[in-house]
């Protein structure tokens, strides 16, 4: 009888707060997982039961809520956490009580836990190859623009760091806006864009103030076709409340996009939209929300428990064929196998994609070794 007992698992996404739009593609991904693997069985008949909490974009709530839902609630794995700050918050419980969190989100690198998978991309999965991509077809004089905290700043260090490897590589100008910034922070620094007229702009602003960006970069009269934005962070979702008129023509390097032309990906979108309809938009982010669900329950099946110490050695051999292809944890970083793409958006609020990787893409979180210039020219043609 205890061994169906149900599994509860812990789920802090944002469903307000600056970061809400894309974080509720990552709680709605989380929900549609738990109610696949509880559809076919659950875990060896036993069913997933998430305990969700609404930790509103703010670090402190997701560091609140992480020690409840494992004080109280009894959990020992959680899904969540979009910004780097809420991670570092959450990594610190977790650690504490020697707890599981599983990341879904792109983030900066350089960071390694024993209770923490990582499976957004790391570095070498997004920002050496969009810097690759973009200096080979642009040109390597770059303008960065973020939001201030810890992922653009570690983020546009890297891009610098990158392009300043290529001949004529130079930073012209970086900036950084609040978390809630509004069309009006943009404005000093569009002009001074228009000024400097760097090769290509280089964005890790997130969440809402993605939009007035990019529309005080339209508004400015600047052309993609000659200096567009290039991002990790401008996904779907963020197209969708700008606008595909605005985001046209912009680049975004991410593991999976909503166009990946697959027979998986149309599956589960096909399922997904069935369920929660197309108020939620399916994004990268959305997307390893859904499928480390998936590599969790593989995982417990082998291991028959949620304790850390007899999941892991499972986890870290956990293969899962993912909307974006193969996906497996690494066992030495605790990153993800993922096959990185740079989409450019287009006039119906989806990216086409212009390069993908041949194979899935070996985590290097520390980019202790990195390979540039390897880029074929892109023709839009």
């Amino acid at each position: 009888m205890a061994q169906k007992e149900p599994i509860k698992v812990g789920v802090l996404y944002s469903e307000t707060g600056v970061t809400s739009a894309i974080e509720s593609s990552q709680l709605a991904a989380t929900l549609f997982a738990i109610h696949e693997i509880n559809d076919a069985g659950g875990i060896d008949g036993r069913e997933v039961v998430p305990i969700c909490y609404d930790p509103q974009s703010d670090p402190v709530k997701y560091q609140t809520l992480a020690e409840r839902l494992i004080l109280v609630d009894n959990v020992s794995v959680i899904f969540g956490c979009y910004l780097s700050s809420a991670r570092k918050a959450v990594l610190a419980v977790v650690e504490r009580w020697n707890r599981l969190l599983f990341y879904a989100t792109l983030y900066e690198g350089f960071e390694f836990s024993e209770n923490l998978i990582y499976t957004g991309a790391a570095p070498n999965q997004n920002s050496v190859l969009l810097a690759d991509f973009m200096t080979s077809n642009f040109g390597a004089r770059v303008y960065l623009v973020g939001s201030n905290y810890i992922f653009p700043y570690e983020s546009n260090r890297i891009m610098s760091d990158l392009v300043s490897q290529y001949r004529g590589g130079a930073k012209l100008g970086e900036r950084y806006v609040r978390l809630d910034a509004s069309k009006d922070d943009f404005a000093d620094i569009v002009e001074d864009i228009r000024k400097t007229r760097p090769d290509f702009i280089f964005s890790t602003v997130v969440g809402n103030a993605t939009q007035h960006f990019y529309r005080a970069y339209e508004e400015a009269g600047l052309d993609p076709a000659s200096m567009p934005i290039a991002s990790l962070t401008t996904s779907e979702v963020e197209v969708a409340q700008m606008g595909s008129d605005v985001a046209e023509g912009h680049f975004t390097a991410a593991p999976y996009f909503r166009s990946v032309n697959s027979p998986i990906n149309r599956a589960c979108l096909e399922k997904f939209t069935r369920m929660f309809g197309s108020e939620s938009i399916p994004n990268s982010s959305w997307e390893s929300a859904y499928f480390q669900v998936h590599l969790f329950a593989r995982a417990m099946r082998t291991a028959g428990s949620t304790d850390i110490e007899a999941l892991m050695p499972a986890l870290l051999s956990s293969e899962f064929d993912a909307p974006q292809g193969r996906v497996g944890v690494d066992s030495s970083t605790h990153h993800t196998h993922l096959n990185p793409r740079i989409g450019r958006a287009n006039r119906q609020g989806q990216f086409d994609i212009v390069w993908e990787a041949a194979a899935p893409v070996r985590p290097d979180p520390y980019l202790v070794a990195h390979a540039l210039g390897s880029m074929t020219r892109w023709s839009s043609k």
